[in-house]
């Protein structure tokens, strides 16, 4: 019969693998509205200004300049990095049937892209490039948008545009704020990519680019 008077010893502990470094994250923009959705992620990162120059070219399709410029930005940024980061570059283009929409800028350029979109519907494309610099990862994908708008009068326009000054926004609209009113549908994937950084699409990037979120988010302290 077997002696259990003495409790057996315990197994020896499983030796740990060491934890890879996680890669200094980059956003290169200046933009609120990414700076406030990436920083939904939890992951501390910079904001760096990447000095594009934005000018669309002659004859260019609205995704294929939001795509240029959002690989742009990321590569202008990467190649200043003096170690392994991660660097997110995004660019936002509305579409009114092939013809881009950028940012107004003024008033009155909001006044004419509101009256153009009024009872259409608006694509708006956000591109999203990701660059390892450690590594050489270099990935860019679309995530587009369809937003239809109401029949807008003058009216709503100008009082839309007084109470909330888009001005920095592709389209002249901001559908997490009072510009919602001024919609009749919204079809996307994604709710953060009218904003203007698809999340989804962004942490998928960052997981192939071997930034994993989640499990950078347990290696830090709490």
């Amino acid at each position: 019969m077997r002696d259990t008077s003495q409790a057996s010893a315990p197994p020896p502990p499983r030796p740990r693998h060491a934890t890879a470094p996680v890669p200094s994250l980059v956003l290169a923009s200046t933009s609120v509205y990414r700076r406030e959705l990436l920083g939904r992620l939890g992951l501390p990162f910079a904001a760096v200004a990447p000095q594009t120059d934005e000018t669309p070219k002659p004859d260019e399709a609205p995704r294929d300049l939001a795509w240029r410029l959002a690989r742009a930005k990321a590569l202008a940024v990467a190649g200043s990095a003096t170690e392994d980061t991660v660097v997110i570059g995004s660019d936002q283009v509305a579409d009114l049937d092939g013809t881009p929409l950028g940012k107004p800028g003024t008033h009155e350029h909001a006044v004419a892209q509101l009256r153009a979109m009024r009872g259409r519907t608006v694509h708006f494309h956000t591109a999203v490039c990701v660059v390892r610099t450690g590594t050489g990862f270099d990935a860019c994908e679309l995530d587009s948008v369809a937003v239809t708008f109401r029949e807008l009068s003058d009216d709503d326009i100008e009082t839309y545009l007084r109470l909330e000054q888009p001005y920095d926004c592709a389209g002249s609209a901001k559908c997490e704020g009072l510009g919602i009113g001024l919609l009749a549908r919204i079809a996307s994937n994604d709710p953060t990519s009218l904003i203007g950084l698809p999340l989804i699409l962004t942490t998928r990037l960052l997981r192939e680019a071997g930034l994993d979120v989640l499990a950078a988010l347990r290696t830090m302290p709490r």
